[in-house]
């Protein structure tokens, strides 16, 4: 697990394609990896990468088809820079909020504009997880904990304060970039425990609706 605080800036250093799969090699700049064994999990722009080498410098990672088929990763080129995290222990503030670094689709970013110091990006979610994002929420967007600000069908606005800016990738942002997105994991516990049974049975119904809702006590009648 993760909170979504950006703790360094690192690049990738190699890409080597296995197969289907593909290694790869991250620098971690200012990244303190002196408790980071093998085995432990790095998240990498939001995506959770268990760490299979320590060169020194940096980690390398295995990068699975699976991860590869739902996340920017496998867009990345050598000297791309990426969010970095190490995974939280008891002792860690959760500035943020609580991540998984598993990624649950591909944003795609609509428009960027200052406003002030900061800045506003507005985003485009897939379809399939609009129903996830609320206004004053939480959404982790390359692995920063950020607060959704306005929500309008399946995009949504993000407020980008000037340290954010300078210490992850979101200053680079522009429209038509694609990103990791990975929801709150409050919400997808939420909507499985209303559903039920029907939620263990992929394409059933039609998710949480308003009717359900109101089955459940969460919505008054309108009669």
């Amino acid at each position: 697990m993760f909170t979504g605080i950006i703790q360094a800036v690192g690049e990738v250093a190699a890409l080597e394609r296995q197969g289907d799969d593909l290694r790869l090699r991250v620098r971690t700049g200012k990244l303190e990896l002196g408790g980071v064994r093998l085995g432990d999990s790095i998240a990498t722009s939001g995506v959770c990468l268990t760490v299979v080498d320590l060169p020194g410098d940096g980690y390398w990672a295995d990068v699975s088809a699976e991860t590869l088929a739902v996340c920017a990763v496998g867009a990345l080129q050598v000297g791309d820079r990426v969010n970095l995290e190490t995974a939280l222990t008891p002792a860690t503030p959760l500035g943020g909020h609580l991540v998984s670094g598993h990624v649950d689709g591909l944003g795609q970013v609509f428009s960027v504009r200052d406003d002030g110091r900061s800045r506003r990006l507005r985003l485009r979610a897939p379809d399939a997880l609009e129903r996830y994002i609320a206004a004053k929420g939480s959404v982790c967007v390359d692995g920063v904990s950020l607060t959704v600000n306005l929500v309008d069908g399946a995009e949504f606005e993000l407020n980008i304060v000037p340290h954010t800016l300078r210490e992850t990738t979101l200053g680079e942002f522009r429209p038509g970039r694609r990103c990791n997105l990975e929801v709150d994991i409050i919400a997808r516990y939420l909507e499985r425990l209303l559903l039920g049974e029907a939620a263990a049975r992929p394409g059933d119904g039609d998710g949480v609706t308003r009717d359900l809702l109101q089955r459940c006590g969460f919505v008054r009648g309108t009669d």
